[in-house]
């Protein structure tokens, strides 16, 4: 970080001018308290966030120190969902309110040198929204968490132009499922095997999750629709959460259902490519509405 203010001592004496570069070591659990700065000489000192920039913004002219703080990027969300295990109907008694969603932001600020974040965060609240193009970008690419907040029946929020975007969200499926969703499965369950035979453990709802995006990805293939409940499964699916199902028999599962995914690949109804030039029409049209 480096500093906005001068650096004094209990003496009131200048010990380092503004400018100078520290490191952040403990940071506060809300903006009302101070960060622990400690500089080079070891020198430790508690600092308001107001009274310091991150490095590599206060060296980027293209992100003047606290522009963006002057927006709430949060009253630009049109499109608020609720996915993960409550979407699912796989939650219990312990499981959080995933939000998702996107938001577009005013031109002017687009179009400006602060830049606009590829997406708003809120670890507390469990929150994400992505910016209207890096929301559209994922969900061509057949992200399953993009596709999810699509067709999540768990909607809070929707502006009339997110409901556009809703209505022709099948210009975003394609054959492309087979490669994103099966991909991770795969890699995913080697990282669980081998931390099995390492540690001796699972994250059974991890396991879960991965057993039902396959079934996602194959009901996706055959059905041009990509399923979020899981009604059906629902019960299985709760057996491996609670670890009542043997590792051997949800990685047979698993073999299985990559072979159900293969066989629906080869006669999927979905195009080879999602509709990219929909989908930038539908972009241009949403950045002209934000035009004053």
């Amino acid at each position: 970080m480096v500093t906005h203010v001068d650096i004094k001592n209990s003496n009131g004496d200048v010990i380092f001018v503004r400018g100078v570069v520290g490191v952040i070591i403990k940071s506060p659990v809300d903006n009302t308290h101070g960060y622990r700065v400690r500089f080079m000489d070891g020198t430790e000192v508690m600092l308001k966030r107001i009274e310091f920039s991150v490095n590599k913004h206060f060296t980027n002219p293209q992100a003047p120190r606290d522009r963006l703080a002057e927006f709430n990027l949060y009253d630009n969300v049109i499109y608020r969902c609720v996915v993960g295990s409550r979407a699912y109907g796989l939650d219990n008694e312990e499981s959080d309110v995933d939000w998702r969603g996107i938001y577009l932001p005013p031109a002017d600020l687009h179009w400006s040198l602060f830049g606009i974040p590829e997406q708003l965060e809120n670890d507390e609240m469990q929150e994400c929204y992505w910016e209207l193009q890096k929301f559209i970008t994922l969900a061509l690419k057949a992200n399953p968490n993009i596709l999810e907040c699509l067709y999540t029946p768990l909607i809070e929020h929707v502006s009339p132009l997110a409901q556009e975007l809703l209505d022709q969200r099948d210009m975003f499926l394609s054959k492309l499922v087979y490669q994103t969703y099966n991909g991770y499965v795969m890699s995913q369950f080697k990282k669980m095997t081998n931390h099995l035979q390492n540690y001796g453990s699972v994250k059974w709802k991890h396991a879960m999750h991965l057993i039902r995006l396959l079934l996602s990805g194959i009901t996706a293939l055959q059905e041009g629709t990509v399923p979020v409940r899981v009604d059906q499964h629902h019960e299985s699916l709760m057996t491996i959460r609670r670890g009542e199902m043997s590792w051997e028999a949800v990685n047979e599962w698993r073999v299985s259902l990559h072979k159900t995914f293969d066989e629906a690949f080869q006669t999927s109804i979905l195009p080879d490519r999602p509709n990219y030039e929909q989908a930038n029409e539908f972009l241009v049209k949403a950045r002209r509405s934000m035009v004053k």
